[in-house]
């Protein structure tokens, strides 16, 4: 007897088999992508994007709009009276030997200093500023000899008010010293006269800034930037004209020309400041 076959076992098996035959026919491209897949992915699409707004950020913040400016320099003097002073002296001694030329100078220093204490000169104003002591050859013969020493000592007597000074310089040159050096004048004033110097410095680069700005159909506006470029400087200069006067009467007898080294006559002392400007522009 023949046995008959099962319609509905034979469609079951064909469609397992169509399954399995799908499956086998997969390829790696169309398998569903791993972990690590997806984030490579995931990184290649957002990198773009981030790096064109930094672009753009960095396009924002270096953008510099065009400015209109001028720049204009601006100088301004203020005269001061000076009313100190300062003094630098020369004691010069001779002796046979080295140990009695500075014994000798010392005393000629000390002599000094006392005289000035005494018209009223601090004892801090006072310094030894320089001291020397060498040799001094004769070259009448053949070959130089030493024949004795000399020694000089340099006090600056500093903070000197101007009343007073020529009364000072003549009492100093009749009691010892050689030589004055040099007398220098400057003005306590002098920061405040350098500050207005400033101001008015200022005010003159607006006033010159203005002229350019009409000249050229715009108008000034705020101040972009200003730089002092005056040195600042304690102003002092050398009175040469005395100083020349007190040596060619140390030269010669005082007798009645004493009287004419109390003449000081400091004049004025010149305080200069400079600034350089700049200013915006605007229509």
């Amino acid at each position: 007897m023949k046995k008959k076959n099962n319609p509905v076992m034979i469609l079951s098996f064909l469609l397992v088999g169509a399954l399995l035959l799908a499956g086998c026919g997969q390829t790696a491209d169309s398998l569903p992508p791993t972990e690590t897949e997806t984030a490579a992915q995931y990184t290649e699409q957002t990198e773009p994007s981030a790096t064109a707004t930094v672009s753009q950020t960095q396009s924002e913040s270096g953008g510099v709009s065009e400015t209109r400016s001028v720049t204009v320099n601006s100088s301004e003097t203020v005269s001061v009276v000076p009313d100190m002073a300062e003094v630098v002296y020369s004691v010069r001694t001779e002796r046979g030997t080295a140990a009695d030329c500075q014994q000798q100078n010392a005393t000629a220093v000390t002599q000094v200093t006392e005289l000035l204490k005494s018209l009223g000169v601090a004892e801090r104003s006072i310094r030894t500023s320089d001291f020397s002591m060498r040799p001094v050859y004769d070259y009448s013969g053949n070959t130089a000899r030493i024949t004795g020493y000399a020694a000089e000592t340099c006090l600056t007597v500093s903070d000197l008010k101007i009343d007073g000074l020529g009364d000072i310089l003549s009492q100093s040159v009749a009691s010892g010293i050689n030589t004055v050096q040099s007398i220098t004048y400057q003005a306590g004033e002098y920061d405040r006269s350098y500050q207005e110097a400033l101001t008015k410095a200022v005010d003159m680069a607006r006033q010159k800034a203005e002229t350019l700005a009409t000249a050229s159909g715009a108008k000034v506006g705020k101040v972009i930037g200003i730089q002092e470029t005056g040195g600042y400087t304690q102003a002092r200069y050398e009175d040469s004209s005395s100083v020349n006067a007190l040596n060619a009467r140390k030269e010669m007898s005082l007798g009645d020309t004493e009287d004419d080294l109390t003449q000081i006559m400091p004049g004025e002392i010149a305080v200069k400041a400079s600034v350089t400007v700049e200013y915006e522009l605007t229509n």
